[in-house]
């Protein structure tokens, strides 16, 4: 700071001041716009776990039972939906994720779907294969835009056009705690439930063509639940980042609060050296 006006510290403290202001308003709405996302989670999960229990109720209640959403096949090539934000000061949630993708599709033949501009953005510039680029404002994104998601994914999953289907998202555990999660969603493995009294179980009109109706709904609702964690961490990444931003503008202020008080005094006192130096 050798040489530095007072002025141009006092210019920096307001600099400084300004600062803080913005990151303390963006952090005030990250606040906000967290709880509502946090509401979401909650509200989303127990219509997908519904539809995986009734899933695996089909699977184990039925011995001859067989579905290509349940078939295994050598990968060939794989389709990723990946989930970003569209703006960044949110710490690493953008950047964990994509490193979590470019480690999954490393040395195979893959194709993406992204969500967000951070996502399309990252793909494009990487020239990787995208399915598609109309979901770019990942806070556009509605439930039902998540069901046709789900149905596209499924059509070209039983096409053969992929033989198997992941989301990457980022999983909210807390507000200091955002995890990014890799999900298979297809093909299917489902999990043998606890045989109470499930096969009592009718389907109307069979167990397999409920299946298939199902399957898709089910792989909407894990579409929509990753989407709602995916923005409950956004804003807790926010949140904490600009919480971080904020105290160390202050920290700042206060530096250079002090080095303005120093330079000062030592203007002070070498104009008063000059003066008796003078007489």
């Amino acid at each position: 700071m050798a040489g530095v006006s007072t002025k141009e510290i006092k210019n920096r403290i307001r600099s400084m001041e300004s600062t803080k202001q913005i990151t303390k308003a963006m952090e005030m709405v990250a606040a906000s716009k967290l709880r509502r996302a946090q509401a979401q989670v909650l509200n989303s999960r127990p219509y997908f776990e519904i539809l995986k229990n009734t899933i695996d109720q089909i699977v184990a209640t039925n011995r001859d039972f067989s579905s290509p959403y349940l078939v295994t096949r050598p990968v060939k090539k794989a389709l990723y939906l990946v989930i970003a934000g569209d703006r960044g000061l949110a710490g690493g949630y953008n950047s964990n994720i994509l490193k979590l993708v470019e480690s999954e599709m490393e040395g195979k033949d893959a194709v993406v779907l992204p969500i967000g501009k951070k996502a399309v953005d990252h793909f494009r510039a990487r020239r990787t294969p995208m399915l598609s680029e109309n979901y770019a404002e990942a806070a556009d994104i509605s439930i039902g835009d998540c069901f046709s998601i789900s149905k596209q994914l499924s059509r070209a999953f039983l096409s053969g056009e992929f033989d198997e289907i992941h989301v990457a998202y980022t999983n909210f555990v807390s507000v200091l705690s955002q995890t990014p999660a890799c999900m298979k969603l297809l093909p299917l493995t489902a999990e043998q439930p606890h045989p109470t009294g499930a096969s009592d179980i009718l389907y109307e009109p069979d167990s397999t063509e409920v299946f298939e109706a199902i399957v898709p709904e089910y792989l909407g609702g894990i579409v929509y639940g990753a989407l709602c964690e995916s923005r409950a961490a956004e804003q807790a990444a926010r949140r904490t980042a600009m919480d971080a931003a904020t105290s160390n503008a202050e920290d700042m202020i206060a530096d250079l609060s002090l080095k303005f008080n120093q330079a000062r005094q030592a203007a002070i006192t070498q104009e008063i050296t000059e003066i008796v130096a003078g007489s």
